[in-house]
């Protein structure tokens, strides 16, 4: 198949990174899944460990982090070793998951241990773009760090055997890549994704190691076409429990948590509910505190969670 900008088999610099990431909830809003690939695992501690002490092969710390919420919630993060990774244009297998595109849709197939209490997450995730979008944007002023929004509107088909999970829903599908790591260049950034009627609207707000700042209000048709939109104004949610902040943007300054997806000392994952060109929408919201991120005793706890596979 033809080569694409977000293909599986591109290039990553020592101490870099590339991931894949999709969400997505049920149609009903009572569950929900997140996905990220990564070659370069940014938020392990021993990718850290290792790319401060120099170069390092981002290969040998690859992994497929998932999370379910709702009822049953789950969450797995396995950072493996080079031998566990192999990959084309079209395929990335990291260990016993893997990833497919086969022109029309994303097939992920898992088979990961649960973290921090082992238990088996496996079964299959089919994401199916309503149109792909070719726009990339750099986030820093070096360009060393880009994101693409790959399928800004998608539908999902999750199948899972264990623990056993059957549903549908509205998706999103993007990718990441940097020349080195993200705590080095950004101190924060908020991201949101909101599916409205005929559209997605996608806010990305960054702020860098040196105080600058990058604000994008995207809009993304139907067709896979992203508009630039005129920036919302800010707007402040409810911390939480780790005291995070969630700052967003929203017409009228206003914008509410509904429900925290995930909850850690450096990174929330939160359900919103927002106004954007003019309507109302259920979005999906993160906040990211590389400052926080960087300190000895966070590298400490996270283990726990990311596990590091012995080969």
């Amino acid at each position: 198949m033809t080569a694409r900008p977000w293909s599986f088999d591109q290039p990553v610099r020592s101490r870099g990174y590339r991931w894949w990431y999709i969400d997505a909830l049920s149609d009903d809003g009572a569950q929900g899944i997140t996905l990220i690939a990564f070659i370069g695992t940014v938020f392990s501690p021993w990718y850290a460990w290792a790319h401060r002490r120099g170069e390092v092969d981002p290969a040998e710390h690859c992994c497929l982090n998932v999370a379910l919420y709702g009822t049953p919630r789950r969450w797995a993060m396995t950072d493996r070793r080079s031998r566990a990774l192999i990959r084309d244009a079209d395929t990335l297998t990291i260990g016993p998951s893997s990833l497919h595109w086969d022109g029309t849709a994303v097939t992920i197939d898992i088979e990961e241990v649960t973290a921090p209490i082992p238990s088996r997450l496996a079964g299959r995730v089919r994401v199916l773009p309503d149109a792909v979008s070719d726009r990339p944007f750099v986030l820093d002023g070096a360009g060393r760090h880009r994101w693409q929004p790959i399928a800004a509107r998608a539908r999902v088909e999750v199948a899972l055997t264990h623990p056993t999970l059957r549903w549908s829903g509205p998706a999103y599908f993007d990718t990441n890549a940097g020349d080195r790591p993200l705590e080095e260049d950004f101190a924060e950034w908020d991201w949101c994704r909101a599916p409205l009627r005929e559209e997605t609207a996608v806010l990305y707000n960054a702020t860098r190691a040196d105080g600058s700042a990058q604000s994008l209000a995207l809009r993304v048709k139907a067709d896979g076409a992203v508009e630039d939109m005129e920036p919302p104004p800010a707007a402040a949610m409810a911390p939480t429990l780790w005291r995070l902040p969630r700052p967003t943007r929203a017409e009228g300054g206003e914008a509410r948590a509904t429900r925290t997806l995930v909850d850690a000392p450096f990174y929330s994952r939160s359900e919103i509910r927002t106004r954007l060109l003019g309507q109302e929408a259920t979005a999906m919201h993160e906040y990211l505190n590389l400052r926080r991120f960087r300190s000895p005793v966070l590298y400490s706890m996270l283990p726990f969670r990311v596990p590091r596979a012995l080969r």
